[in-house]
């Protein structure tokens, strides 16, 4: 059975209102989606398991629901998706690694909680890399997960499942972990929205520590409401994360599109990256887009500079050290090099040289708070390049041409280094170079602290503006 792709391509918010009307079943959706899974996974290899009998008695359950008359929530018989770093009750999470086995958690993740408290039917677990550690989505368990738009080329990491299993029509919302842009990187190579919400916005418990400054769940979609309604559903206080906030009551609703009298400070290489012409021209659209919508736009300096990325790769070290350290002698041969090198440089560190990065950290925070003290968010590249191979057999390395730029992909871990601020991808753009042609660009909005809105509200305006239909 081949899918529906009228149904498959629906939002998620269009989903949930045909069911409440009477006009789809639940059941209609999920089985449309199993059926689009089967479709393509063989070939982008994004879900790693399929919930076929799991997800149809829950859409079975669902119309039960709608035909009692039951009260249903906003997000009622959606099929949905969850990356395999998420504790499933009674489902195996592996997290894309054989360390794992094949283990069964005794409990949901509160973000899982919530989801089904909202009425959204999970479908299956998406790809990703092991321990979520790298910016392609290339499992040693699972193998490669490919781009939906050239197969050749990686989504992107590490929630790379998620970020290819909505672009390509399987589900229209999934849900990522953003440590230093997993969400954000994926979701521009892809072609769709990714968010990392500001700290704290959705309580993260699926770490064995709880003071983690750099980790959050994040929603991958195809368009900006349907992100919105997933922090929504999802964010508030909740004693599992004692670094949650209360819920921001702007985001129960649609935000509108309205910008103007916001200021956007541009920027397109934070004044050291190297960053495709491609990129910087989507940026430049835009800031022109959002221009013509009212919006006050200003090119403003960002003294950025490959420290910064260091730093962040010092503390993923560490993470990747403390919380998966303990695996590397007994299952070495079956791990990933490039997490036995992070696992062995986190090792070498001293606590002292560790919380200095605080002292560097707060630095960088100085340079982005002076610019966010007089704007009300920042607009930026997600990526600095097009998507690169799928297969790479280690961490793609920055190179050093002699031109005196930064060249590297990512432009999204050094926003996780101040995580209160918002950050979000949305599709702005296409690569138009013959060795390139139809990939996606991102352009990303960085907010002020817990200003989730804010950015929200300027992805609708970019969404608006139409710089990127193609499905």
């Amino acid at each position: 059975m081949s899918a529906d792709l009228d149904l498959a391509y629906l939002s998620a918010i269009e989903m949930a209102r045909r069911v409440r009307e009477g006009d789809v079943s639940p059941v209609e959706l999920v089985d449309n989606a199993l059926a689009r899974i089967d479709d393509v996974n063989q070939s982008l290899n994004c879900f790693c398991f399929v919930w076929h009998d799991d997800a149809r008695a829950a859409a079975i359950a669902a119309a039960q629901a709608v035909s009692d008359r039951r009260p249903l929530g906003p997000l009622h018989g959606v099929p949905i998706a969850l990356k395999d770093t998420t504790p499933t009750k009674g489902h195996v999470t592996t997290l894309g690694s054989w360390t794992q086995g094949d283990h069964v958690p005794a409990r949901d993740a509160h973000i899982v909680e919530s989801l089904s408290a909202a009425g959204a039917i999970i479908v299956g677990k998406t790809t990703t890399p092991e321990f979520a550690h790298t910016l392609i989505t290339d499992s040693p368990r699972f193998g490669t997960t490919r781009n939906p738009w050239m197969h050749g080329r990686t989504p992107g990491g590490s929630s790379g499942g998620s970020a290819a299993a909505v672009a390509s029509g399987c589900v229209p919302l999934a849900e990522g972990t953003d440590m230093g842009g997993s969400v954000r990187i994926p979701a521009a190579w892809c072609g769709v929205v990714g968010m990392k919400p500001s700290l704290g916005r959705i309580p993260m418990d699926v770490l064995p520590g709880n003071f983690d400054s750099l980790s959050h769940h994040g929603p991958l979609a195809r368009c900006i409401d349907d992100a919105r309604i997933f922090v929504s559903v999802t964010q508030g206080e909740h004693h599992s994360d004692i670094m949650s906030v209360p819920r921001l009551a702007s985001l129960d609703s649609p935000l509108g599109r309205d910008v103007r009298g916001l200021r956007i400070a541009l920027n397109t290489d934070l004044d050291c990256w190297a960053v495709h012409p491609d990129v910087i021209a989507a940026v430049h659209n835009a800031g022109h887009a959002l221009a013509a919508a009212g919006a006050t736009v200003s090119e403003v300096p960002i003294h950025g500079s490959a420290r910064l990325e260091a730093m962040w790769d010092e503390l993923w070290a560490v993470f990747m050290a403390t919380y998966y350290g303990e695996y590397a002698d007994e299952f070495a041969a079956q791990m990933s090099p490039a997490v036995l090198q992070l696992i062995e440089r986190g090792l070498s560190m001293s606590a002292v040289e560790y919380k200095r990065l605080e002292i560097e950290r707060t630095q960088w925070w100085h340079v982005v708070s002076d610019v966010l003290s007089a704007h009300d968010a920042l607009l930026v590249p997600t990526m600095a390049t097009p998507p690169i191979a799928a297969e790479v057999a280690n961490w793609p390395a920055p190179v050093d041409n002699g031109d005196g730029r930064y060249h590297s992909s990512d432009m999204c871990a050094v926003w996780n280094l101040v995580p209160t601020c918002p950050a979000l991808s949305v599709p702005a753009g296409w690569h138009t170079d013959p060795a390139h042609t139809g990939l996606p660009i991102g352009v990303q909005f960085v907010g002020r602290p817990w200003a989730d809105h804010t950015v929200l509200k300027l992805g609708a305006a970019i969404e608006s503006a139409g710089l990127h239909e193609r499905r």
